[in-house]
């Protein structure tokens, strides 16, 4: 097991890639043999990003995506034929990235975070923990967000003070078993297929 604080004054910010919004990049992985970090290396990334006002979403052929607001409330995702209800905050909606999405703010900005995988290479998941919560990691890359306040884990009996916007990035080789001690964690999953 390796387990690395990230902490959120070190987190980058970029564009979003049709230019409507900034992201925070919280982390991620790029393929081994690109030359350099682009959307077209893209393993997996997970980041926050605000959304304050109605607008596109970026086309990302061949991207997977997971989403969740995690603060505010009342967002709703328009794509042609369906709607992702994400009104009530910390509810993970799952789509993909060459579908036209609008989104819709019924109760004014909110922040979201998003988890998103190159289809093929990755297996991701998102969800919300509340404390008391257990849960049993697979072997693979699990990131926990402390989008609510601090929190404190317990991974394999040692423990861990994530405090509010850091991110512990844990790295498995091996299952592993997380106890959620204290507060609200968002966590991210990555496995890695091949």
């Amino acid at each position: 097991m390796k387990a690395t604080l990230l902490r959120s004054e070190d987190y980058t910010r970029s564009p979003w890639k049709n230019g409507g919004g900034i992201f925070t990049d919280i982390a991620d992985a790029h393929r081994a043999d690109a030359p350099q970090k682009s959307w077209d290396s893209l393993l997996w990334r997970f980041a926050s990003t605000p959304i304050v006002a109605p607008g596109p979403f970026s086309h990302m052929p061949g991207i997977d995506r997971l989403q969740m607001v995690v603060s505010g409330r009342g967002l709703v995702l328009r794509a042609p034929g369906q709607d992702f209800d994400e009104r009530e905050p910390f509810t993970t909606v799952r789509f993909t990235g060459e579908l036209e999405i609008v989104t819709e703010l019924e109760a004014g900005p909110v922040e979201v975070v998003n988890l998103m995988a190159r289809r093929g290479a990755a297996e991701i998941d998102l969800l919300a923990l509340r404390a008391p919560a257990d849960r049993q990691l697979a072997a693979g890359t699990h990131l926990v967000y402390a989008a609510g306040g601090g929190c404190r884990i317990r991974l394999d009996g040692e423990e861990f003070s994530v405090s509010h916007e850091d991110t512990l990035k844990v790295e498995l080789t091996a299952a592993a078993q997380l106890a959620l001690m204290s507060g609200l964690a968002v966590l991210g999953s990555i496995r890695l297929i091949g």
